[in-house]
């Protein structure tokens, strides 16, 4: 007899749609992995150049959302994904961060006459379609996403509820709106670049210079002239050549092989010499050139002018590739684990360089964990402290200011004794993008019910035109007095866009579009001024 076959085609049984969503309902962990998975596939779809990258995670929350309201990842699991995320933020932006806080008043300025606006708008939006003070509250906070001021609004109010209306029809309109605003910022720098952005990381280069006659001068003195932006990686002498210290004196007929930012060449040259028609680092008969990861804990935190290079090994370190940048290896640099220094260095000695340097892939996969566990245990305990108002009321940082503030600082200090706070930067990568998605899922899957209940009833149309407007005059706001008057280049302004908006929704996909950490110093520096200033606002309006 034979045997009977299978036709999975007719017999394989389909569930009915109904049983998918009691399924998703009931396991909310296959949820959460389902709305991820439908995030990534949306985020991955590029129109005309442009994809939503990890914010797909928040539309598809919203869509499934929107299909039934049951199917909402709890609070819980975006709570985490917000603390991962603003965290590793503030770590990667700390050193920036600080470096350019008084260099930035003026953006700081132009923020909060940007919400003031905002407010104005708001108020009269709510003249417009005769909205309560309760309601212009929670639009102003829903159109910004800021839960502290809908929580001051509400005090403001003693526990009324009408903020909340305005504010959960708003929310979704506020996160898309500025999005949408944050791509357009995002195209406008691919075609129309500011060469004028002044945090743009320089473009090095490397020569070779012949000195001219009657030049007596020592390097240290030449990288004085030049605040320490300048390297010198080798030295040839009556045919020799070697990896001269910064107190060697140069002298006419040498070599040097100087790397500087490109801008800054022709005047390193003129002061030396003319530029050699050959390149020092083509001959490696006794020098050599590697790059050598830091995966060596004890190396963090600390300047390279302190690693001793060049009094442990005769080498020097020329650029440090730290992502996918390249940065000139100056004496002052702070090593982060991950880092790659290109060293030049005797051909002998380059094993015991790559030895005390780590040079480990494996290394780099691990965090310390004590310094990153207690560094987000430090920032979700300062954002339960109650920070007082002038009126009777009060505001915390929260989730998502708690850990950006002691991130920042943790990432400025970068080691405190044994604890290591920096992670390694992939790691740092890695931790970032899996919490941006936990939170952008969970914030898409409470709000799709919200955001069609809104669009089937005329009030709810009415809050949704309202937010548009608030959303549209703010951002047009911001955006032509960045470009037009701060001379902000376009990772910078889409940054502060999101730091204007406290909306990590919006720094997530900024993030995906321009890969790279100006994004999150320009969120980093707006954030805490943007926060404070919405939540007065928020209570002026309920008040006024």
């Amino acid at each position: 007899a034979q045997r009977p076959t299978l036709n999975v085609g007719r017999c394989a049984p389909v569930l009915p749609f109904a049983t998918v969503i009691s399924i998703l309902v009931d396991h909310p962990i296959l949820l959460i992995f389902v709305v991820l998975g439908l995030g990534a596939a949306l985020g991955a779809v590029r129109v005309k150049g442009i994809s939503l990258g990890p914010a797909g995670a928040l539309f598809a929350g919203l869509g499934l959302s929107a299909i039934d309201d049951r199917l909402a990842i709890p609070d819980l699991v975006g709570t985490l994904g917000l603390a991962l995320f603003t965290y590793t933020i503030g770590l990667s932006s700390g050193p920036a961060f600080f470096a350019s806080l008084r260099s930035q008043a003026r953006t700081i300025a132009a923020v909060v006459t940007a919400l003031v606006l905002a407010a104005l708008t708001t108020r009269l939006v709510a003249s417009l379609f005769s909205f309560g003070t309760g309601v212009t509250a929670g639009l102003f906070a829903g159109s910004l996403t800021n839960t502290p001021a809908l929580a001051a609004a509400r005090e403001a109010l003693n526990g009324s509820n009408d903020p909340v209306v305005g504010y959960s029809v708003a929310y979704p309109v506020g996160v898309i709106g500025m999005i949408l605003a944050a791509a357009v910022v995002a195209r406008m720098g691919r075609r129309h670049p500011n060469t004028d952005d002044r945090s743009a990381p320089a473009d090095l280069s490397t020569i070779t210079i012949l000195v001219r006659p009657g030049l007596h001068i020592s390097l240290s003195e030449i990288a004085e002239r030049f605040a320490g932006q300048v390297v010198f990686a080798r030295l040839e002498r009556d045919g020799t050549q070697a990896v001269p210290s910064p107190d060697f004196v140069v002298q006419e007929g040498d070599l040097v092989s100087v790397t500087a930012p490109r801008a800054s060449l022709p005047d390193v040259q003129a002061m030396l010499g003319e530029q050699a028609p050959t390149q020092l680092s083509n001959d490696r008969t006794r020098l050599d050139m590697r790059r050598i990861v830091v995966s060596d804990r004890r190396l963090t935190g600390r300047r390279l002018v302190d690693l001793g290079l060049h009094e442990r090994f005769g080498a020097v370190a020329t650029r440090v590739r730290r992502g996918d940048v390249d940065l000139l290896a100056h004496d002052d640099f702070t090593v982060l684990p991950g880092d790659r220094l290109r060293i030049v260095a005797p051909r002998d000695r380059i094993s015991e360089i790559t030895s005390y340097l780590g040079d480990s892939e494996r290394r780099l996969a691990e965090i310390d964990a004590l310094g990153f566990m207690l560094g987000i245990a430090l920032g979700l305990a300062l954002g339960l402290i109650p920070v007082p108002l002038f009126s009777s009321g009060h505001f915390a940082l929260g989730t998502a200011g708690g850990p950006l503030i002691v991130g920042l600082v943790v990432g400025r200090l970068e080691r405190s004794g044994p604890i290591v706070w920096q992670p390694p930067y992939g790691a740092n990568l890695a931790l970032r993008q899996f919490g941006t998605l936990l939170f952008l899922g969970t914030v898409g899957s409470r709000s799709g019910a919200a955001l069609v209940d809104a669009m089937s009833s005329p009030r709810g149309a009415k809050l949704v035109v309202g937010a548009l407007l608030v959303v549209t005059v703010t951002a047009v706001f911001t955006v032509v007095v960045g470009r037009a008057f701060l001379g902000l280049g376009a990772a910078r302004l889409a940054g502060t866009l999101a730091g204007l908006e406290t909306q990590p929704a919006v720094l997530a996909f900024v993030n995906e579009q321009t890969a790279d950490d100006r994004v999150g110093t320009a969120y980093a520096l707006v954030f805490p001024v943007a926060m404070l200033t919405k939540i007065v606002l928020a209570q002026v309006l309920a008040l006024w």
